[in-house]
């Protein structure tokens, strides 16, 4: 096929927030840059200008420190991008309040979450004070062993706002796979499901948390979220605390930490 199925109108170009990105650099740098084309072009052969363009319209939360933008360019690794700033992550993703919904949740058997940015900054907030509470600091591990579920994004928010490193693994995942990787790592704290739901089955995870717990060397707590049950008894799994016990629910404010540009953020697996 020679043409587009669907092509925008020059009108709904005009409006997009690329446009807006492509004029906004003409204006800077004195460009005549016309599409997309020219602007991918001007961008790769511009790294510093671009990438320095993308945190202002962006409106990124933080201080870039210096005009320095790229250290080391022909460096890989060691290129380093905004060497002197320093920013947190969950502070750009929690930069609202209000009470526009920010995230829904759907269940496999349909029950839904939905959660407004006001609401999911409070329950970030709760988490967060916890965990400094329990010792958390910048480069500290914390660890989920989760469905994709709002527990997960509250508690990796939660301890990027400190800055502690999230990772995570899928709770259908086998005894040996997650010690392969959490093993690894040796989170401070570890976010686990009571279970999950596959292909309409209500499958306790709670036997297998308390093994991965119990092997998990330098583990210091354990929180447990409800998924399946409002309650799960975790009576038998020493040290673990449920979810809304650990929370400090008469916290309000989080005090992100202020980090450099490069510092960890996730532990990811291939």
């Amino acid at each position: 096929m020679n043409q587009p199925l669907w092509q925008p109108s020059a009108a709904v170009i005009e409006l997009s927030p690329m446009h807006q990105f492509m004029q906004e650099v003409n204006k800077r740098y004195k460009l005549d840059l016309k599409d997309y084309s020219e602007l991918f072009d001007w961008s790769v052969s511009n790294l510093e200008g671009f990438w320095d363009q993308v945190w202002d319209f962006g409106e990124v939360v933080g201080s870039k420190g210096s005009n320095r933008i790229l250290e080391n360019p022909n460096l890989m690794p060691g290129a380093r991008w905004f060497p002197d700033a320093k920013l947190n992550f969950a502070k750009n993703l929690l930069r609202f309040r209000d009470t526009s919904l920010a995230v829904v949740s759907l269940r496999e058997d349909g029950q839904r979450t939905a959660l407004t940015y006001a609401q999911l900054y409070k329950q970030v907030a709760e988490v967060a004070a916890a965990l400094e509470l329990a010792g958390v600091l910048p480069g500290d591990r914390v660890a989920g062993f989760t469905p994709n579920c709002h527990y997960a994004l509250v508690a990796m928010l939660a301890a990027t706002s400190l800055g502690a490193i999230w990772s995570s693994c899928s709770p259908d995942f086998g005894f040996n796979g997650v010690l392969d990787r959490f093993g690894q790592i040796q989170p401070k704290v570890l976010f686990a499901t009571d279970g999950y739901i596959y292909n309409g089955k209500h499958i306790n995870n709670l036997p297998q948390v308390a093994e991965i717990a119990t092997a998990l060397e330098g583990l210091e707590q354990l929180v447990v979220f409800p998924f399946l049950e409002n309650q799960p008894d975790i009576s038998p799994i020493p040290e673990a605390v449920l979810w809304a016990d650990f929370c400090i629910a008469n916290a309000e404010e989080i005090a992100f930490a202020e980090l450099p540009f490069d510092h960890p953020l996730y532990i990811m697996y291939s």
